[in-house]
């Protein structure tokens, strides 16, 4: 199974929005038993919240399925239990620092590095 961890600032906007998204294109490919797709927060400002309402109604915009979650800082143990740990921006990997150290597996990466670009995914919070 390959394990995805999507990771931004608060945990109620990007990185679940980029989780459900992940988890809806697996499911459409037939591969949702293969994967295991997760976010978190590198903060613990909006920890127990639910995703932002107008992250919320960006999915239901463009038809992709979501479920009532609460956001969840990293932890240390995320590093151990994740294939892949995708951060949203790079004040995001900055923050992770302390749960990944020099991540040693290799496992840590850019969200827009995916699409061959060198730079973050903008926060809608701000």
């Amino acid at each position: 199974m390959i394990s995805i961890l999507f990771v931004c600032h608060g945990n109620i906007c990007r990185s679940p929005m980029a989780e459900f998204v992940m988890k809806d294109l697996v499911e459409r490919k037939g591969l949702k038993d293969s994967y295991r797709i997760e976010s978190c927060a590198t903060s613990n400002e909006e920890l127990g919240h639910d995703m932002y309402p107008p992250a919320k109604d960006e999915l239901d915009r463009r038809g992709v399925p979501y479920s009532r979650r609460a956001a969840r800082r990293m932890t240390s143990a995320d590093y151990g239990r994740f294939d892949l740990i995708v951060a949203m921006d790079n004040q995001n990997l900055r923050n992770m620092r302390p749960f990944v150290g020099d991540d040693p597996d290799g496992k840590v990466s850019l969200m827009m590095s995916h699409a061959g670009e060198d730079r973050g995914v903008a926060d809608p919070w701000y």
